[in-house]
């Protein structure tokens, strides 16, 4: 979560997976509202829903305190953890779950990253259904409470932090690799 407060905004990209979309529902001085959609084409609802827990496999380790995906968990259970382990005795409940809904739905409860240290709330859902053969996920994210600064301002950070994580799920899923394909450099 260390580059999310370098980070710029960038919204909407193309997804090996399929077409993502993402919008900054709304925003102003006390929270925002994210959500994206990712279609899983020929993936089904219960094979999204694994790779949710399966989260180390997927989650860009740029976007973790300890700079290691592997030591993220996600417990996909009421009161689980989303968790990563630093040391020994030194980890990071990033959030909750406070709803679980196998195969449909996930919701998530915590301040991630740098919006820890504040008094803000956050609740993450990661909803999964049936579309077109496949899946489409929608991830949404609000956050309320005070910061440093008005949290519209954080809104379009934590947009493209998210955003680049459920496309990282999307191409997971599909293609067995969270990174996005290398692009052939022009021919002259």
């Amino acid at each position: 979560m260390r580059a999310c407060l370098i980070a710029t905004a960038v919204l909407g990209a193309w997804s090996v997976a399929g077409a993502a979309r993402a919008e900054i529902v709304s925003a102003g001085p006390n929270g925002f509202n994210l959500r994206h959609i990712a279609e899983a084409p020929n993936v089904a609802p219960p094979v999204i829903w694994a790779a949710l827990a399966d989260i180390a496999k997927w989650w860009d380790p740029e976007h973790t305190y300890s700079g290691d995906a592997r030591n993220l968990s996600l417990e996909p259970y009421v009161r689980g953890c989303f968790c990563e382990k630093l040391s020994l005795y030194a980890g990071i409940e990033h959030g909750t779950v406070v709803y679980a809904q196998p195969a449909k739905t996930l919701r998530v409860h915590g301040a991630l990253g740098p919006l820890q240290e504040f008094g803000v709330n956050g609740v993450m859902t990661w909803q999964i259904e049936s579309a077109a053969g496949g899946s489409r996920i929608t991830f949404t994210y609000n956050v309320g409470g005070f910061a440093d600064r008005p949290l519209a301002d954080w809104a379009p950070i934590v947009d493209e932090v998210l955003g680049g994580q459920l496309q990282r799920l999307a191409r997971y899923v599909t293609n067995g690799n969270p990174e996005a394909p290398k692009q052939e450099p022009p021919k002259q």
